[in-house]
């Protein structure tokens, strides 16, 4: 373990050596490489000290496997935070629908900065934003692509007999260009590159893997849709983007999957595979309020003799009806206290019943009298003759 860490220093480029060019992609994504490939080896390392061949294309199939399984723990806060997103967003979409009503059929300038004005303070009241629902896929992108370009870079590399940008020293990146899947299909060959070589078999594998990935997303996103969501969730624009997503993403992957290599497909299958069993779990045990989910799991938990209080906890179902029992009676409680509405009184009937008239803004009391006007019992003083 001490050679990895010692070798995990930074090489030439492949395209500076090759080229002499400059990859500002390569640049960016320089420190996610040096990362990626650091788990690549630690997990190679691992499995070839439990005694797999180091050159066999298995080992490095489980360190990609492996590489995925840290990316994905690391990822877990997102997820979470994710989910308490996408909860606000819903309790917030009555709010948000008024808004876009208020707005609607203006197009004009000042409304449309008007509704947008309105809907971020909304975000910011309550904590949330469309953009959280998305973080843990924006934030794995860039590994995704720094696992591209590691193994896009491994043919260059073993080629000029170079290393790559950290811990992939010459001899792994020989060792990794040379490993094959089953001893048929290479980690860096793309199906694109299988088809023109006449690679039957390596054809077949990235046809069945890419099928796969595309079945699995599939499901994930089907999952969501069709268990997961609230019955208002389903009436909104969003609700109809996502069913047109769950039928388009397809597409793109089937695009992606022809000219990506087997290891990356590997890492996005895997990785598709973590998603839909977390998703499974989340579904299950944390399931949108209100969604089918939830009701199949309050009918779980009934056949149990449990149920959920207030606060969102499992408690037995003794304890969650006296919860339900208390708090009735503190809503009669105080609805009993709070102060009764008096009916505005009319002046007639007001002064049937002998009492002020309420409600008016010009009614005053009985012995008030308009300023000039003579006093009870007095005579009007007479005006002078001329």
């Amino acid at each position: 373990m001490l050679d990895l860490l010692a070798s995990a220093t930074p090489s030439p480029s492949p395209t500076a050596a090759a080229g002499g060019g400059f990859d500002l992609f390569a640049i960016i994504l320089w420190p996610l490489k040096w990362v990626v490939e650091l788990i690549l080896v630690a997990w190679h390392w691992l499995f070839t000290a439990i005694g797999l061949p180091p050159a066999d294309g298995i080992t490095w199939v489980l360190a990609i496997v492996g590489l995925v399984v840290v990316v994905r723990a690391a990822l877990i806060p997102l997820f979470v935070k994710q989910i308490k997103s996408q909860r606000k967003m819903m309790e917030i979409a009555p709010e948000l629908r008024k808004i876009q009503d208020k707005y609607r059929g203006k197009k004009d300038q000042l409304s449309r900065e008007a509704m947008s004005r309105e809907t971020m303070a909304l975000y910011k009241k309550h904590g949330t934003s469309p953009v959280s629902g998305c973080l843990p896929l924006l934030v794995q992108m860039p590994v995704f692509f720094s696992l591209y370009s590691v193994l896009s870079s491994v043919k260059v590399n073993a080629e000029l007999g170079l290393g790559g940008v950290g811990a992939l020293s010459p001899e792994l990146t020989k060792q990794f260009y040379d490993a094959s899947l089953f001893g048929v299909a290479s980690l860096h060959e793309t199906l694109i590159d299988a088809w023109n070589t006449g690679n039957t078999p390596a054809v077949m594998i990235l046809v069945v893997l890419v099928v796969l990935m595309i079945a699995s997303q599939f499901f994930t996103q089907l999952q969501i849709i069709s268990k997961n969501l609230s019955p208002e969730a389903k009436t909104g624009q969003a609700y109809q983007m996502q069913r047109i997503m769950l039928w388009v993403l397809p597409f793109a992957f089937v695009f992606s999957g022809v000219f990506f290599p087997l290891g990356v497909v590997l890492y996005w299958f895997t990785s598709n595979i973590w998603t839909m069993v977390q998703q499974f779990i989340v579904i299950r045990e944390m399931p949108t309020p209100g969604s089918e989910a939830a009701k199949q799991r309050e009918e779980r938990l009934a056949r149990k003799g449990k149920a959920i209080d207030s606060s969102g906890k499992v408690v037995p179902m003794d304890k969650y009806l006296a919860e339900q029992q208390r708090l009735l009676e503190e809503a009669e409680k105080t609805k009993a206290q709070a102060p009764k509405r008096e009916q505005p009184m009319s002046k007639q009937r007001a002064k049937k019943q002998g009492q002020r008239p309420t409600g008016g803004t010009n009614s005053r009391p009985q012995n008030q009298r308009p300023p000039g006007s003579a006093a009870e019992g007095s005579s009007p003083t007479p005006e002078p003759n001329n």
